[in-house]
C-alpha cells in the first residue's frame, strides 16, 4: 500500500472498521428507520454536535476544542468515524475554527453549494454519512490554496504515537 505520510500509513492501525455495517444501514434506511437513527444520534451526540452535523449549524468562533490542537493525529467524522483530515494538513488560519489545506482523500467529503445567510459558499459534508462539517474557501496556503474551515463539533481526534 502506498502512503503519502507516516500518519496516513498508521490510519488503519488506530481506526477500526466497526462502522462499515452502520454505514450500510444509514444508506438503506426507510423513513421510520431514519427517524429512529436521528433519535439515536440525539442521544449519542452532544447538543452542539447534533446541531452542527444534522442541522448545518456552526459553533461559535474560537470555542471548538480542536482549534488550537497541534498534536499529530487523525480527525474523523463524529457521526460515522470516517477518517477525513490529518494533522499534517492542519494550520492556524486565525479564523477561529480548525483549518486544513486538504482532506485525506477527495472521496471522503462532498462539496455542495450553500446559499444560506445571504452568502454563496461551498459546504463540506462527510462523504460517508452526509454530516455537515463546515465550509471550504479558496484562501488557504500552498500547495492547494484551499482552507477547509471545519467545526470541532463535527470531528473526533485520534492522536498518533510518533515513536512507532
Amino acid at each position: 500500500m502506498y502512503c503519502r505520510s507516516r500518519i496516513l500509513c498508521l490510519t488503519r492501525e488506530i481506526l477500526p472498521l466497526r462502522n462499515k455495517i452502520d454505514y450500510i444501514k444509514i444508506r438503506t434506511m426507510s423513513q421510520g428507520e431514519s427517524a429512529d437513527f436521528k433519535a439515536d444520534l440525539k442521544k449519542r451526540l452532544s447538543p452542539i454536535q447534533y446541531h452542527v452535523t444534522q442541522e448545518k449549524g456552526t459553533e461559535r468562533a474560537f470555542t471548538g476544542k480542536f482549534n488550537k490542537t497541534t498534536e499529530a493525529g487523525l480527525y474523523t467524522c463524529v457521526v460515522c468515524n470516517e477518517t477525513l483530515f490529518t494533522s499534517e494538513t492542519k494550520f492556524d488560519s486565525g479564523c477561529g475554527w480548525p483549518a486544513f489545506n486538504d482532506v485525506i482523500d477527495q472521496k471522503k467529503v462532498k462539496l455542495t453549494t450553500d446559499t444560506s445567510n445571504g452568502m454563496i459558499r461551498t459546504e463540506v459534508q462527510c462523504g460517508k454519512c452526509d454530516a455537515h462539517l463546515g465550509h471550504v474557501f479558496k484562501d488557504g496556503p500552498p500547495p492547494t490554496g484551499r482552507r477547509f474551515c471545519i467545526n470541532s463539533a463535527s470531528m473526533n481526534f485520534h492522536p498518533i504515537n510518533q515513536e512507532k
